[in-house]
């Protein structure tokens, strides 16, 4: 195995992959903040409601339009630098990107086209339905994806078959109602949520210290502050439920997460800092909340949950159990009948893929020796210390957008938020925290499913494509040179737009500014 093409791989994809989630989680933000103001406008009529949703339409379709391209390189790397993946798990995986394809992404781009060529073509109530559909297909391409997602996360509904080699489908509904793709759906769409009332607070933060198309700031910024507190708060709570489901189905990546060496009596203690020696596989010291990560993790006070070493200790099991199913399986696919063969098969194939990481090692099952598949077991527990600390990090920011919401949301009430420059600022600095706190949530899923792609299924060494490394170098110099430039082209479009504000739209700016200033009178 060449350890620099899978690196190579690994690297392209993660690099387009963190590209791409740049521009998804203001999209499935800004789409329900459309509804929202949209809805006052249908309510109440005003002009500056309909400026609003005009507005803060213009910057979303800005970064609509770059997020469809990045997306869609993003869905061809399967077939180009996964291959043996998308020949092994391909009928499972596919079906939920092709729905999001044929369902979701169509419903959602008729939609946006409607939202921006509509507007004197379509009834205030017309549009407004077609805002709400073109948010429901944004938050249904978000599901398919993060379905297929969550199946990498925990392969239920399927089953590997020795004559076509390949993992197979049993249950459809299996599939979709994976708990793992449940979770990491609310919580991924609430982490948007965030991410798009940041956004809209943030730069009504800054028209407000510019002292600058005031109504406008003071309504945008409150629908903000508002939506903004629900989602930051149901961040914080789905979160738990996220952890539950790790629990249950990805025990080494949650003590990863917790630097867990050993097992804790029930119900063990939430760490918030440690000292992680890697090497000795110990804390040199720990501060810790009692009792928080059991309730967490088991919802009960009396069960435990595996430290490292235990799960190093029962994988070294496993592996043992799957070279068992590795070498019967070379048999049937020499001779499918072999009634010994297929016996030994059966009784070990739930550890099949524990069998396959030695192949990380040594090409010949026959060759596998005790160290071998000792380094195979420690593999199965992915690096404590980056996911430690970018665990901690995600969850303290997470916590800092409960208070600023919180706060905007309580000097709104008091209708005196436009005087605390403090808030304002605090606001205005905020803006790019929401996407550092999404990257970090997606590098703690992917890079803590290691050494799987398929989790316990494939091991990642033998999903690639059987590719040249010059060619993946180039590729990849490619890809993070273009998608730099998108970004670029993001990055201008959004700050020259924002800079110049609602007076871009040509319409009643100086009508609904005359109208707060009668109405303050």
């Amino acid at each position: 195995m060449n350890e620099t093409l899978v690196d190579l791989s690994r690297l392209q994809f993660a690099a387009t992959a963190m590209y791409h989630f740049l521009f998804v989680p203001l999209t499935l933000g800004l789409t329900w903040m459309l509804v929202i103001m949209e809805a006052l406008y249908v309510m109440t009529g005003k002009q500056v409601y309909q400026d609003m949703v005009k507005f803060w339409g213009k910057l979303f379709g800005i970064n609509f339009a770059l997020g469809v391209t990045t997306g869609i390189t993003l869905e061809f790397q399967f077939g180009t630098n996964w291959a043996y993946y998308s020949h092994y798990v391909g009928d499972i995986f596919g079906a939920p990107l092709a729905i999001e394809g044929l369902m979701a992404f169509f419903l959602e781009s008729t939609f946006i086209g409607l939202f921006f060529f509509g507007w004197n073509r379509l009834s205030r109530a017309q549009h407004f339905l077609v805002t709400v559909l073109m948010a429901v297909g944004t938050n249904l391409s978000a599901l398919w994806i993060l379905v297929a997602n969550g199946w990498m996360q925990n392969p239920v509904g399927s089953e590997f078959s020795f004559q076509t080699m390949r993992m197979e489908m049993t249950s459809f509904w299996d599939v979709i109602f994976n708990p793992v793709a449940q979770a990491k759906f609310v919580h991924t769409v609430s982490a948007g949520y965030v991410t798009g009332a940041m956004f809209v607070l943030s730069i009504s933060a800054y028209y407000l210290l510019k002292k600058r198309d005031l109504e406008f700031a003071k309504r945008s910024f409150r629908v903000a502050a508002a939506f903004g507190f629900a989602s930051a708060c149901s961040v914080v709570v789905l979160g738990d439920e996220s952890g539950y489901t790790m629990a249950e189905t990805q025990q080494s990546k949650l003590a990863a997460l917790e630097a867990m060496w050993e097992t804790e009596p029930a119900p063990a203690g939430l760490k918030l800092l440690a000292g992680i020696d890697e090497a000795n596989q110990r804390n040199t010291w720990e501060l810790e909340i009692p009792w928080v990560l059991g309730i967490i993790g088991t919802r009960s006070l009396d069960t435990p949950l595996p430290g490292i070493k235990e799960i190093i200790a029962r994988n070294r099991e496993r592996v043992e159990s799957g070279v068992e199913a590795v070498k019967a399986l070379d048999v049937l696919r020499r001779d499918a009948s072999d009634p010994q063969a297929l016996a030994l098969f059966e009784a070990h194939k739930e550890n099949l893929g524990f069998g396959l990481l030695t192949r990380k090692y040594v090409a010949d099952i026959s060759q596998v020796t005790p160290e071998i598949m000792d380094k195979a077991a420690a593999s199965t527990v992915p690096p404590v210390t980056p996911l430690f600390w970018t665990f901690r990090i995600m969850v303290l920011l997470g916590f800092s957008f409960i208070a600023l919401f919180g706060a905007a949301l309580w000097y709104s009430i008091k209708d005196s938020f436009a005087e605390k420059r403090w808030l304002l600022r605090w606001a205005l600095w905020f803006l790019p925290l929401p996407w550092v706190a999404s990257e970090m949530g997606w590098f703690v899923a992917e890079y803590g499913r290691q050494p799987w792609t398929i989790a316990e299924v494939l091991p990642t060494h033998l999903s690639v494509s059987t590719l040249s490394v010059e060619s993946l170098y180039g590729s990849l110099a490619g890809f993070v040179g273009f998608y730099t430039l998108l970004l670029i082209v993001e990055l201008y479009l959004m700050f020259r737009f924002g800079r110049l504000g609602p007076s871009t739209l040509g319409t009643g700016r100086y009508h609904w500014e005359r109208q707060g200033a009668m109405q303050s009178a």
